[in-house]
């Protein structure tokens, strides 16, 4: 496992690699991303992209997607998967805004959970980009890198993650580091074939080090 100082030269490292990273969801606002985070759910943010260009010129506010039928928005998504369930979730939290929050996206990430198909690491999503709230969301990459670098166990759910990478890391850093992450686990150290042999992290990596084993 590694030791705090270990993290925090992976943190230098991480900084060093990409340190222009940022959320790749296009958007104009927090309602925006909020739509654009619940549908990137196990779906790719260039797909989510793809979609949204169209989809945020037909829809502006929560009212403008309670405005059409179900099919007409399930329609307007259904290259994305899981379709049929965001479509839902999108009328329901819209109405939720327009009944409880006037409309607006509230900066509250244990309010945003109890959305409809709003989880946490959504919430932290939203909180973080929109509302500049340090938060740490913790997706497939960067559950992925923490676990492979030895940060945490295999076995550790995605709140231990969390939880463990914001106490190892400074609070005004959470969110950067987050963007950083996600671009090490998407362009560097990916799910499949991750670039051991060049990483500058090799020496501290406990699954890195198995994988050269593995090819020498």
């Amino acid at each position: 496992m590694l030791t705090k100082k270990q993290w925090e030269a992976c943190l230098e490292e991480f900084g060093k690699m990409f340190p222009d990273a940022h959320c790749e969801l296009v958007h104009e606002n927090a309602f925006e991303l909020l739509v654009a985070t619940l549908l990137s759910a196990q779906c790719t943010d260039v797909l989510v992209n793809r979609v949204t260009a169209d989809l945020f010129k037909k829809y502006k506010t929560p009212e403008d997607y309670l405005a059409v039928d179900i099919e007409e928005l399930q329609n307007d998504i259904r290259s994305i998967g899981l379709y049929r369930n965001k479509a839902k979730n999108i009328q329901a939290l819209s109405a939720l805004l327009i009944e409880e929050f006037d409309g607006e996206v509230p900066a509250d990430r244990d309010v945003l959970t109890t959305f409809p198909g709003v989880g946490r690491k959504t919430a932290n999503v939203v909180v973080s980009n929109a509302f500049g709230i340090p938060a740490m969301a913790v997706d497939t990459h960067v559950e992925r890198v923490a676990k492979r670098l030895g940060m945490n166990r295999w076995k550790d759910t995605p709140l231990m993650v969390e939880e463990k990478i914001m106490r190892w890391t400074p609070m005004e850093r959470w969110t950067d580091t987050h963007h950083q992450i996600i671009f090490f686990g998407r362009y560097h150290c990916k799910a499949q074939n991750p670039a051991c042999g060049e990483c500058p992290l090799l020496p501290l990596c406990r699954e890195g080090k198995k994988r050269m084993k593995g090819i020498a």
